[in-house]
């Protein structure tokens, strides 16, 4: 089996050369490079597993190369900046990408959330039963069940579960739930999908103070666990 490939996208000369050592040594394949245009050649060209791009580029705008690889390409996007804010990570997890460090970052979280991109990439979103520790969603029959009991929920509590666990793994913004599951419409009401999101913690969480599955993900929005 081919290593996946990872472009990196970064102008800090040390983080490229920390990458590329971390990411070989682990047995991918690296290339990286310092401006968003070579960047986007690169995954033109070679169309890699994983994208880690960093917002703050000499040439481009980080959200720009991010809006621009969106328009073609799926291949999952983790945004690496030094930037803290929280409406920047929202403006580029709704622009497309997959995932948000905040630098300085370790390299054992980066790699962890490089694993969960690789399996969002490998995973087949169509098929029909989607199993996370004792969770079971059946696609199908549009059935849930913990542990081989059957759970009860609304549709717009199915809908909502529905959107979080078959992009499990990616940090899903307040709007793009609302969006998904209610409609464009309702992209402002966030209280509503956190009254929603705790109906929901309460049918599938075994400690809904504690949760598991639906990972809340300060200020932007929520992420089903992948594992």
């Amino acid at each position: 089996m081919t290593a996946p490939h990872i472009l990196v996208i970064d102008d800090e000369i040390h983080i490229r050369r920390m990458l590329q050592m971390s990411l070989r040594e682990r047995g991918y394949q690296v290339t990286a490079v310092a401006t968003g245009k070579e960047g986007l050649a690169v995954a033109a060209a070679a169309a890699p597993a994983v994208i880690i791009l960093d917002l703050g580029l000499p040439d481009m705008d980080g959200f720009a190369v991010c809006r621009d690889l969106r328009s073609w390409t799926a291949t999952p996007i983790l945004i690496l900046s030094a930037r803290y804010e929280e409406m920047e990570k929202v403006q580029a997890l709704d622009l497309g990408a997959d995932d948000y460090l905040t630098k300085p970052f370790g390299v054992q979280e980066l790699l962890a959330r490089l694993r969960v991109a690789l399996r969002h990439t490998r995973a087949d979103h169509a098929q029909p039963v989607i199993e996370v520790d004792d969770l079971r969603i059946d696609l199908v029959q549009r059935r849930v069940a913990r542990s081989s009991v059957d759970i009860h929920l609304t549709p717009t509590e199915y809908d909502l579960l529905i959107a979080l666990a078959t992009h499990a793994g990616k940090v899903l913004t307040h709007t793009w739930l609302l969006s998904r599951v209610w409609g464009a419409g309702y992209a402002d009401s966030i209280q509503n999908l956190h009254v929603f999101i705790s109906q929901l913690r309460r049918k599938i969480e075994p400690d809904p103070a504690r949760p598991h599955f639906i990972v809340t993900e300060p200020g932007v929005g929520y992420r089903f666990r992948s594992t």
